[in-house]
């Protein structure tokens, strides 16, 4: 496709005219696209097609092969909606027809589909073949309508742009296409054609037009974003001819590479995003290394015999490494900023203390931010129970606390009197002040947003950093979300903690499983029941916990003690449970996830969790960690429901198989995506457009490197800086901490 510039580009509207001055954009359409986070030129064409069709060269029906994943134009002959035994479970199916035989295709439970396809229209299929009766089908495969009819439908790469909005409607058109044969398409529909996810009303047809409009705007000056030498040392195309690359490639491109994001095209717009990105974060790096803090910290033999004295037991080789690697950090003259991960059961907890007693022996204040009041409280009493030998008081601030204690704290915070400060997020109030705030610990610090770590950064001048998961964090993930950190990396586990054992089975098989909980009940253990709800919803068909606990006390374990915790119970309510189960007041605890990190009950050996298909890897792997935290050994069932998606099968095979977190959270990155690592959408990851942290990991590490040596090369009036600096924060929407 021709390169040169569309005459309306050369006018200097450039990539951030809006999308709403397109031919066939008005108000809907300009809604929907701001739905989809599109509002500008360079929005829409940075938006990378979901996959490529060669529809000059689609597989003839006569030669679909099952176990491929194939394309293929063809008219539709039938188009039905059948009914099944199943309730409520509905397959749609049409046969479609070409020059060389017929072949089917099958959705599940897709009903609308009765109202968009229909016989006579022209369509390419996409996706897998598969064995059928009498043959071979595409099961749910993607689709496209080219033909309603003989009417051609228009829009586009390759066809002249759209004049009107008409031209680019997807509204129904005469049916009256002989389905004998599929007809013949025009040439310049046969060539290799972009595919974009649908955006409300706006379909891949709709969409090709408007980025053909786009493209034609490009002037030929683009600016680059990438710096010059870079883009020559990695051989990578300039910007805008990687745009028209990717939206609008030769006939004779790879298909192959564009459909892996491995075209040059593709390949430049990602390096150019990880660039930015990367720039960014190490200038944020080598800024904080300019920072200086107040505060001194004393490290001497009195200190070190009185960290020997608190230790309730001696230190594994993982916690001695990231004890040296903290020390060493608050020892200089700039701000620690630090991550310690650690797999479940490592002993963080233990560190953040001997990092607390190092800052509090320094004449400085410690707060610690936890996620929940649960695990906010149980800190709380972890730390008065370490230091209850030494002069250093610890005090807690959540929304639980109130009135007259609440008073005193934050008074004893404000003078200096309070070493250690707890809590939630309530931490980061307007009315909690610290006299000296020396240290910052924040744990499973993925809960938090970005302005909450922050803002409790701020209560003192400069202070270290220390924050905490234990959910390992895959490599990438790192580079991007934690780049600006040191690491340190516990492996180990504490000695005495007994294995735990994990099993799947089918929710056929839960009498089984009840009958093995209740011979632990019996020995004198107890026992948590997880369910993803709290109450039943209509929308998905899942136990909920609060109907499994009344089931369970009457039904299952009629003569044991049966507790419910969850999310909507008020904070004294929460306490008050938790309190009974480590009491042993209560022997089997439901529960949804809220005690998923950091409740620590020794005596628990068994926890069986419900509709375990429907948890990540490493929620399940936080989970399992709650046992196996005493002496006698741990035992985890994952009850799951049939039929079971080929992820949810690979994530429970994964569970099974390994103890090992780490492994773990790199797999379940690799099967959920990024943002659903930790269970919910983590609040720090960088708002990539393009990149993607599982396909592009050696880009990204190449990236990194780039930047690395650009930013030791650049001076500082280079023009790329200032835009880095400029659009870094409001780009890639992450702040100071963590």
């Amino acid at each position: 496709m021709s390169r040169a510039p569309h005459a309306e580009g050369r006018s200097g509207a450039g990539l951030s005219r809006p999308l709403a001055t397109l031919k066939g954009v008005g108000d809907r359409r300009a809604a929907d696209l701001a739905s989809a986070g599109l509002e500008t030129l360079d929005d829409l064409l940075v938006r990378f097609p979901i996959r490529y069709e060669d529809r000059g060269h689609p597989r003839p029906l006569s030669e679909l092969q099952a176990g491929r994943v194939a394309s293929a134009i063809a008219t539709i002959v039938t188009a039905a909606l059948k009914k099944t035994r199943r309730p409520g479970f509905s397959v749609f199916e049409i046969v479609v027809r070409d020059r060389s035989g017929t072949a089917r295709a099958v959705w599940f439970n897709q009903r609308f589909l009765k109202d968009v396809l229909r016989a006579g229209q022209t369509v390419s299929l996409f996706g897998k073949v598969e064995h059928a009766p009498g043959g071979v089908q595409f099961t749910s495969p993607q689709y496209e309508i080219l033909q309603e009819g003989e009417a051609l439908a228009g829009g586009w790469l390759g066809e002249p742009a759209p004049q009107d909005a008409r031209e680019l409607d997807d509204g129904p058109e005469p049916d009256d296409a002989p389905i004998e044969d599929a007809p013949d398409l025009p040439d310049e529909h046969l060539g290799i054609v972009p595919i974009y996810e649908r955006i409300g009303t706006l379909t891949p047809r709709i969409q090709r037009g408007l980025v053909t409009q786009a493209l034609a705007a490009l002037p030929p000056d683009l600016p680059d974003a990438l710096p010059d030498v870079v883009r020559r040392r990695m051989q990578l195309p300039t910007r805008r001819d990687a745009l028209f690359e990717v939206h609008a490639p030769d006939r004779g491109a790879d298909v192959d590479a564009l459909n892996r994001s491995r075209s040059t095209g593709h390949v430049r717009l990602i390096v150019e995003e990880f660039f930015a990105f990367q720039a960014g974060v190490l200038l944020r790096r080598r800024a904080r290394t300019e920072e200086r803090k107040p505060h001194a910290y004393r490290v001497d033999d009195a200190l070190r015999e009185k960290t020997r004295a608190l230790l309730p037991f001696p230190l594994t080789p993982g916690q001695k490494i990231a004890v040296r690697d903290i020390v060493a950090d608050l020892q200089k003259p700039e701000p620690m900023n630090r991550l310690l991960q650690g797999d479940v059961g490592s002993g963080k907890t233990l560190v953040a203390m001997l990092a607390a007693l190092v800052a509090l022996e320094s004449g400085l204040q410690v707060a610690l931010m936890a996620p929940t009041e649960i695990l906010a409280e149980q800190h709380a009493r972890t730390l008065a129970r370490f230091f209850a030998t030494t002069r250093h008081a610890v005090g807690l601030i959540s929304g639980r606390t109130g009135g007259m204690e609440r008073r005193e704290t934050l008074a004893r915070a404000a003078n200096g009197t309070l070493g250690v400060a707890v809590g939630t997020h309530a931490l980061v109030q307007e009315t909690v002040q610290f006299a000296r705030l020396g240290l910052v610990i924040v744990d499973e610090q993925h809960r938090f947003g970005v302005v909450q770590r922050a803002d409790l950064r701020r209560k003192g001048t400069s202070p270290d950093v220390l924050v905490m998961t234990a959910t390992p964090i895959p490599r990438t993930l790192a580079l991007t979300t934690y780049g600006d950190l040191d690491v340190t990396t516990m492996r180990d586990r504490p000695p005495g903690r007994a294995p735990i054992a994990t099993t799947v089975r089918p929710e056929s098989r839960r009498d089984e499983v009840w009958q093995f909980v209740r011979g632990e009940l019996e020995a004198g253990r107890q026992a948590y029941v997880i369910y993803p709800l709290v109450e039943e919803s209509e929308k998905i068909d899942v136990r909920d916990a609060t109907a499994a606990a009344e089931h369970l006390a009457q039904a299952v374990f009629p003569e044991w003690k049966v507790g419910l915790l969850h999310g909507r119970l008020g904070a004294e309510e929460k306490q008050r449970v938790m309190d009974a189960f480590a009491a042993r007041a209560i022997d089997v605890l439901v529960a949804t996830t809220v005690v998923e990190v950091g409740v620590d009950v020794p005596n628990a050996t068994v926890i069986v969790v419900e509709h375990a298909e429907r948890f990540g890897l490493s929620q399940l792997h936080q989970l399992r960690g709650r046992v196996g935290r005493g002496t006698a050994p741990g035992h985890a069932v994952l009850l799951y429901q049939s039929p079971l998606t080929d992820e949810a099968r690979a994530r429970l095979k994964a569970i099974a198989e390994s103890g090992d977190g780490f492994a773990l959270a790199e797999q379940d990155l690799i099967l959920r995506g990024p943002g659903d690592v930790f269970g919910t959408r983590q609040a720090g990851l960088p708002t990539l457009r393009i990149g993607d942290l599982v396909r592009d990991a050696s880009l990204l590490i190449q990236a990194r490197e780039q930047a690395a040596r650009w930013l030791d090369e650049v001076g500082p009036s280079d023009p790329h800086l200032a835009r880095i600096r400029e659009t870094w924060a409001d780009r890639f929407g992450l702040v100071h901490v963590g």
